[in-house]
């Protein structure tokens, strides 16, 4: 026996069983809250059923009936609810009567009849609809009995037993056992099955569709949504696999399973990311280079500034990031400018101290053709009347 699940409605036919063996437990002593008074009932399928609200010493409170959704179905001698099968039958001080007509399994459940005293009373009317059953006559007085049980099936009612009970004097325990076998439509799961991480370009991919079902799915399918597959895309079975990524490959790929029962698909969006870079990890060590510094004596002429060594960079540093700055060097730089200048004012000093009081004077012009000293003088030029004019030079 094959039931299709989904949520559809599942029949069962049930050969030799009668009504009483579906019974749900019905109430064999009335539903009793204080003053108020119900039965539950038991119908089968199509006929009427009868709800009975009935209260003992009534002291003139009203009475009403409610659905197992609580919407109210009689008010006193009124209807509110617009289901005609519903139908006064008394209506007194101590007694709602109330029948139900063409009774179906969607009837099933707890009925409230209410007595609006201080505080409110309750009581409760269970319903229990019963499968259709169908007497046959067959020859020599023996009759076939068939009855019908229907129900909501799903997936996980697959392999359920379910037990026909035969009640009857020529017989003891006679039953019959069966396992509902209930018909889906596949689950389908995309798998990624490598890479690992993040699918960059230049890997290769492997997708895998996972479908399940009853019957098992015949037919399973790979497509990109709206675009075509990759040209060297490779579909074995359940899988696709695609080598080399690249970023035109990025979209929804979907995969269908079919069987008897219907169709189901999930998607997979691929982003490929770019390929993983191959920078060194930098180090936190710190390398210290020795700067060694040449200082150069000038000449007494030279005025120009020694120059130093650049100062080492750290090579983890991109394009256009600052150099790192070597303050010893910067020291030294200083210190190779301050010598120079003080060896520059020494040299200075010593060559002005050495010219110091050389000077040339024009006394005693003339004493070259005199023959003594005192005809030198006599003979100068001016004699002493020309000594205001001595003149004395200093370089």
């Amino acid at each position: 026996m094959a039931i299709t699940g989904n949520g559809s409605l599942a029949t069962l036919l049930l050969l030799f069983m009668i009504p009483a063996a579906l019974h749900k437990g019905a109430a064999q002593y009335p539903v009793q809250s204080q003053n108020l008074v119900t039965d539950n009932v038991e119908v089968v399928e199509g006929d009427v059923a009868v709800i009975s609200c009935r209260v003992k010493n009534n002291d003139d409170s009203v009475i009403q009936l409610l659905n197992p959704n609580r919407q109210t179905i009689y008010f006193r001698d009124v209807r509110p609810l617009k289901d005609a099968r519903f139908q006064l039958v008394n209506f007194s001080d101590n007694e709602l009567r109330v029948s139900l007509s063409n009774v179906s399994l969607s009837d099933e459940g707890r009925y409230v009849c209410q007595l609006y005293t201080d505080p409110p009373q309750e009581a409760y009317a269970d319903i229990t609809v019963l499968s259709i059953s169908k007497v046959e006559e067959t020859y020599d007085h023996m009759f076939t009995v068939t009855s019908q049980l229907r129900f909501i099936v799903t997936k996980e009612d697959d392999g359920v037993p379910v037990v026909c009970i035969v009640d009857h004097p020529a017989v003891k325990d006679f039953q019959a056992l069966t396992y509902l076998v209930v018909h889906y439509k596949p689950e389908v799961k995309i798998i990624v099955e490598f890479p690992d991480g993040l699918p960059r370009e230049g890997q290769n991919m492997e997708l895998s569709c996972q479908a399940k079902g009853k019957p098992h799915p015949q037919q399973i399918n790979w497509v990109k949504v709206d675009d075509d597959l990759p040209s060297h895309a490779l579909i074995t079975g359940p899988d696709l696999y695609i080598e080399n990524l690249n970023k035109t490959y990025n979209g929804t790929y979907r995969c269908f399973a079919a069987n008897s029962v219907g169709e189901s698909y999930d998607d997979y969006i691929l982003y490929v990311y770019d390929a993983p870079t191959t920078t060194p990890i930098p180090t936190t060590a710190t390398t210290t280079i020795p700067t060694t510094t040449t200082i150069s004596l000038p000449e007494a002429t030279a005025d120009t500034t020694p120059s130093a060594e650049p100062a080492a960079h750290d090579s983890r540093a991109g394009e256009g990031a600052p150099r790192a700055v070597d303050h010893a060097v910067i020291g030294g730089v200083v210190a190779v400018v301050v010598f120079a200048m003080l060896c520059l004012l020494i040299i200075l000093g010593r060559y002005f101290a050495r010219h110091k009081g050389t000077y040339f004077t024009h006394e005693a012009k003339g004493a070259d053709d005199a023959a003594d000293a005192d005809t030198a003088i006599i003979n100068a030029e001016g004699g002493h009347n020309n000594s205001d004019e001595k003149k004395e030079y200093y370089i």
